[in-house]
């Protein structure tokens, strides 16, 4: 089924007084038109009940605030496994979307959806940044704790990353999302700074564990729309799940994309296994009882997250790897999400510090090195 725009489903707005007269934050009010809750300083957003039971409802409303501490913050990665040396852009917390396996749910204590009003820091932030290291590339993504497109519609904050990203020489922007909401996307002069990314999945976990999200279809829609727009393109299956008939799933997700866009147009396309953090199990399973993949056989990774077996992801790595190489573009880089050096050797025939590291791999494929 459609969900259509997922900001729709936001019900109410509270805002931190501090925050009340700041334009962006009058900006905001006004094109949503919610009912608007002020919050006194350090006064936090209602929500009956007890986390993470009271999650749900939660997504229901958006909390406009200051972000007290930094925006820009490296992936932390883990000693063992491969990072792609991602840069994270923190905007906010949560989306209004609910994905089973969403690890949000384990690492936050709040209920409800948060957006940083104080963008004016975030860009100072972001030109220290850029200027002390100007010949350094960074991958700048906002899609690691919430959804990069999910609140557009009522935010506009991707027209303001994009255009500054274009006048920068050594940024380029990710916005990652699982829903179809571009309409802010368009006319806007992105110089092919921005990569508009989509998480995939089979249809089977699509359907039945992204609860909100748009449809592969729907997904694969938006993606060609940016492509003909001139955006750079870029999809991620993360988390790969074990699941009966995983294999014709994957292999029809692989083959949509490529009947959707023009291979040549996208940039990377990365692998994870499915891994969480061992209390997030007890949590989904409470929140979603029907959902079974949690019930599979694990084992602890080096950054204690429960991870399947290695046989097992090397069986998903082979298989999905093996499709996309039918018809992905020799610039396109396909890569793994924190793996050793030992599953890049066996299913690539490589390891990443043998082509430069994977930072300098995606940097290649966007033509910023030979």
């Amino acid at each position: 089924m459609s969900y259509g725009d997922p900001s729709q489903y936001i019900t109410s707005l509270c805002v931190d007084e501090q925050c009340y007269d700041h334009s962006y934050t009058r900006e905001i009010i006004k094109r949503s038109k919610l009912p608007v809750t002020i919050l006194k300083d350090h006064e936090t957003p209602e929500v009956t009940g007890r986390y993470p039971e009271n999650l749900t409802r939660g997504k229901q409303t958006l909390f406009l605030c200051r972000n007290r501490g930094r925006f820009f913050k490296a992936c932390p990665g883990t000693k063992g496994y491969n990072c792609c040396g991602y840069q994270v852009l923190n905007t906010g917390m949560n989306c209004p979307m609910d994905c089973v396996y969403c690890i949000l749910q384990a690492y936050l204590n709040n209920p409800w959806i948060s957006f940083f009003v104080n963008i004016e820091d975030l860009f100072t932030e972001l030109d220290e940044v850029l200027l002390a290291e100007p010949h350094r590339l960074f991958r700048i993504g906002t899609g690691e704790f919430t959804d990069s497109l999910a609140l557009d519609r009522l935010t506009g904050l991707n027209r303001h990353l994009i255009r500054y990203i274009r006048e920068k020489d050594n940024a380029v922007l990710e916005l990652k999302t699982k829903c179809a909401i571009i309409d802010n996307l368009r006319e806007i002069d992105h110089g092919k700074k921005t990569i508009v990314a989509w998480s995939l999945n089979s249809p089977a976990v699509m359907s039945r564990e992204e609860i909100r999200t748009a449809t592969l279809d729907e997904r694969l829609a938006a993606a060609a729309r940016c492509a003909e727009l001139g955006y750079p393109l870029a999809f991620h299956f993360d988390p790969v799940i074990w699941h009966d008939g995983w294999q014709a799933g994957y292999r029809h997700t692989i083959e949509k994309i490529f009947q959707a866009v023009p291979h040549d147009r996208i940039v990377w396309i990365s692998l994870g296994a499915l891994r969480f953090l061992p209390h997030l199990k007890s949590i989904a399973s409470s929140r979603f009882p029907h959902s079974r993949f949690f019930y599979e056989e694990f084992v602890e990774g080096l950054d204690n997250k429960s991870r399947y077996f290695r046989g097992q992801r090397v069986e998903m790595y082979k298989f999905i790897v093996g499709e996309l190489n039918r018809f992905v573009s020799e610039k396109t880089c396909v890569y793994f999400c924190m793996e050793s050096d030992a599953i890049w050797d066996e299913i690539f025939g490589f390891k990443p510090v043998e082509k430069g590291g994977l930072p300098a791999m995606l940097d290649r494929s966007l033509g910023y090195i030979d």
